[in-house]
């Protein structure tokens, strides 16, 4: 190990915004990759605590992504949030969660890089940017594989608690993977409190909006109810722009709780401040009515107000909506589409120029065709979130 690796490992153990790490805690930490071993190819994401690129390794000749650790605000080491994160990744060996390589590390003490497998698509720009829906195969191919890593997260007691369509990336191969756990955290029994301003708006589960602090893995099953939804309908389920436009969304669809369906949700933190429309039914069947009744009922399960009463990841995989036809689709067998993220922004530019030129062209109401003219064009930059 060069001088300046055993600077950053020691600096990394010992100093994490006044915590102490020991070496115990991270015995996977190991030799680091030099940053210059990677040839930067471009930018394809940005997720909680870092900017991911695509590069080359110049030592396997393959094509893996990079992240690097956000550390703007530190002035004491390594962020905990980071420590976490590459502490999750290194226990995760599922087929349906990314996997981490390496840390890789610059000249400079805070350049430091998680080494991960690339992906070549996420499910939020595939949606935005991809005209066609999904079929209900295709969504239950998806769907199951999100459980299955969402199972192997819980039963390591991990949350996630930032699940959503950006951050379900997709191989070439139809492979799901479960990314970006910079906010991911170890659950204990009895639960300790943790902050409630986690998960992206869209997919915030209840109670975190009406401010608990002791929460479980079932704020991560209400986030996969959202999912299910956004790749039912093929947008958003529940696009709130703040905490009360986003409760109001979810009492449109699911009626006001009580303490009937919800016990014990007249005493959560924000429960009186907030001010709730009244809205006496659930919606569900209403919004999603040419869907089947395991369909709906699935839906319902997860979108749960009561968090101990919502379905867990193991019985939502083994809801009978998996079992009736049609069946899941191989994931082989997924659709496969231009490596989007890839594109400059120069390129994105011309491209929705194009598609603008295209639109002159093509008549409004010619189906498909008029539809992918918005393919580079205005929801490029829908998903911001």
């Amino acid at each position: 190990m060069t001088d300046h690796n055993k600077q950053l490992r020691q600096s990394t153990l010992t100093t994490v915004r006044g915590n102490t790490v020991t070496y115990k805690e991270l015995p996977f930490f190991g030799d680091c990759r030099d940053v210059d071993d990677f040839q930067k190819l471009n930018r394809v994401g940005e997720g909680t605590y870092g900017v991911v690129y695509r590069v080359k390794d110049t030592r396997t000749k393959q094509i893996v992504a990079l992240k690097k650790i956000r550390m703007e605000r530190e002035t004491d080491g390594m962020p905990i949030s980071s420590l976490r994160e590459i502490s999750i990744l290194k226990r995760m060996r599922h087929p349906n969660i990314v996997n981490v390589t390496d840390v890789a590390v610059g000249s400079k003490l805070e350049s430091i890089f998680l080494v991960m497998e690339y992906c070549e698509q996420d499910l939020g720009t595939l949606l935005d940017m991809v005209p066609t829906p999904y079929t209900t195969s295709e969504v239950k191919c998806l769907m199951l594989q999100l459980l299955r890593g969402l199972e192997h997260c819980h039963s390591q007691s991990i949350i996630h608690r930032d699940l959503k369509m950006s951050n379900l990336l997709l191989t070439s191969t139809g492979l799901l993977k479960i990314a970006d756990f910079g906010l991911a955290r170890t659950v204990s029994l009895p639960s300790k409190p943790m902050t409630p301003n986690v998960v992206t708006l869209w997919y915030r589960a209840p109670e975190l909006l009406f401010g608990e602090a002791t929460y479980t893995t079932a704020v991560d099953l209400w986030s996969a109810g959202c999912i299910l939804g956004e790749l039912m309908q093929h947008r958003p389920l529940l696009p709130g722009n703040t905490e009360q436009s986003e409760l109001n969304l979810i009492v449109k669809l699911l009626g006001t709780p009580n303490e009937h369906i919800w016990p014990g949700f007249s005493k959560l933190p924000l429960a009186k401040s907030l001010i709730l429309p009244k809205q006496n039914y659930n919606n569900i069947k209403v919004v999603f009515p040419r869907y089947s009744e395991n369909t709906t009922q699935l839906l319902a399960g997860l979108l749960t107000y009561n968090p101990r009463t919502r379905l867990t990841v193991k019985q939502a995989l083994a809801h009978p909506y998996f079992t009736e036809s049609p069946r899941a689709q191989d994931p082989s067998m997924l659709p496969t589409y231009p490596e989007i993220r890839n594109y400059t922004e120069k390129e994105i530019s011309r491209r929705a120029h194009d598609d603008e030129r295209k639109k002159r062209i093509v008549h409004a109401g010619d189906g498909i065709d008029g539809d992918s003219s918005h393919m580079f064009g205005t929801q490029y930059k829908k998903r911001k979130v």
